[in-house]
């Protein structure tokens, strides 16, 4: 790994991809989405079948807590070293891979796949780390992975880190630069994900990337950009997944304590695959990420939400204004002179004192259709809210910290990252 790339905590990575997979078969969508629709990972199951798929190297988390969890991740274990020792990966040497996603919406996403250290990744909020969370990352999301991560063989990448390049120096130079690398696939994702291209970079790419990426960790690329010239430089911002990236860091971290300092820039466990988008990419869009509560009372809910906050009131008006839907029909809740900047700092304060109280349980959904369905049921309430600029996003971050767990979510569920490439990490 050249000195270049130790300055940025990127690096190219030995990936893992299958050699005759059926490709559609064998990606599948990240594993945090339609946790509350088993008919989707139903479909996907019958789509697989008994074809080679990464379907069998992760746990849906519409899984977690099934009562025999831990027989599926053994299982998973298993499967990952049955793929390994029976051939059917074949390895990519200190690889970048430049994608080109088609999405629902027929936009085309860029991005590019890689390793990050761990050791300069903090999700910790106020951090100064090169890489850093966006958004609150809720502590007690993070043991049940680590029992999904801690003795797999390999890892899937379903992170996404987003890096503040306007000037578009990194990843848009390598659109044109196809004629000049190895293309690796180019096929249609399962259950209307869009179509997926992948190469592998030259090593003349792979060094212009390291150049661009560094130039915009320069001095006055922060001062441009945030007026903060001697603030650390935030280079990659967690866009999704940052709770598997926290995990991945919790397994490493377990690592450190059981070996030798000198060993541990030697551990695979100390890097993590993940993808990499411009912020400025426009197909990248911002999209809401609602809530819906299950098990509660939606009229004593609402009335409770207006006594939360002085002067909130039902219907449309200044402030925050939050729709719901409920069993017996839908409407606003609007706080004024609200105490945070975004709509879902003042909603999740109010969830989380009311679940806290009453019981009941929340679930953080993409889609206004899908929130209306499941907040429509009886016992049920969903709350809709508004999205976030995406150029707030950096300079958010480096004034004030992470936002409020599930802010936003980069596009619809079934334009978030499908699993293709693989990693050792034993």
């Amino acid at each position: 790994m050249s000195e270049k790339f130790n300055r940025l905590g990127f690096y190219p990575a030995d990936i893992l991809l299958p050699k005759d997979a059926d490709m559609t078969r064998w990606a599948v969508v990240a594993c945090d989405q339609f946790t509350s629709q088993p008919e989707y990972w139903e479909g996907v199951e019958k789509t697989v079948g008994d074809a080679p798929s990464t379907l069998r190297l992760i746990l849906p988390e519409a899984q977690l807590n099934d009562p025999n969890v831990d027989n599926h991740i053994a299982g998973i274990n298993a499967k990952m070293k049955e793929y390994v020792d029976g051939g059917v990966f074949k390895t990519l040497p200190a690889s970048l891979i430049y994608i080109e996603r088609t999405q629902s919406d027929g936009k085309v996403r860029h991005g590019l796949i890689g390793m990050v250290d761990l050791d300069q990744y903090d999700y910790t909020p106020g951090s100064g780390a090169l890489i850093r969370a966006t958004e609150g990352t809720v502590l007690s999301r993070i043991p049940p992975r680590v029992k999904v991560r801690q003795d797999a063989p390999i890892e899937l990448p379903h992170v996404m880190l987003l890096i503040d390049d306007p000037d578009a120096t990194v990843i848009e130079p390598l659109t044109a630069g196809t004629d000049g690398m190895e293309p690796l696939y180019d096929f249609d994702l399962q259950a209307g994900g869009g179509h997926l291209k992948g190469w592998k970079l030259s090593d003349a790419q792979t060094d212009a990337v390291a150049d661009a990426l560094e130039g915009l960790t320069a001095p006055e690329q922060m001062e441009r950009k945030y007026g903060m010239k001697s603030a650390a430089p935030l280079l990659f911002a967690v866009g999704d997944g940052n709770h598997s990236l926290a995990t991945a860091k919790t397994c490493y971290e377990n690592l450190k304590k059981v070996t030798p300092e000198s060993e541990w820039a030697a551990l695979p466990a100390r890097y993590a695959l993940v993808e990499v988008v411009n912020n400025h990419d426009d197909a990248l869009q911002f999209e809401p990420i609602h809530r819906v509560v299950f098990g509660v009372e939606p009229e004593k809910m609402l009335q409770a939400f207006l006594a939360f906050y002085p002067g909130a009131h039902e219907g449309e008006g200044e402030g925050h204004t939050i729709a719901y839907t409920h069993a017996g029909g839908t409407g606003f809740v609007t706080v004024p002179n609200p105490a945070v900047q975004l709509a879902v700092g003042t909603l999740q304060a109010f969830i989380d004192a009311y679940l806290r109280e009453n019981g009941g349980e929340v679930d953080y959904i993409h889609g206004d259709e899908v929130t209306d369905e499941l907040g429509a049921k009886p016992g049920n309430i969903g709350f809709k809210l508004p999205a976030m600029g995406k150029e707030q996003l950096f300079k958010t971050v480096m004034a004030d910290g992470v936002l409020p767990r599930k802010t936003f979510s980069m596009g619809h569920a079934q334009d978030k990252r499908y699993y293709v490439e693989a990693r050792g990490i034993k």
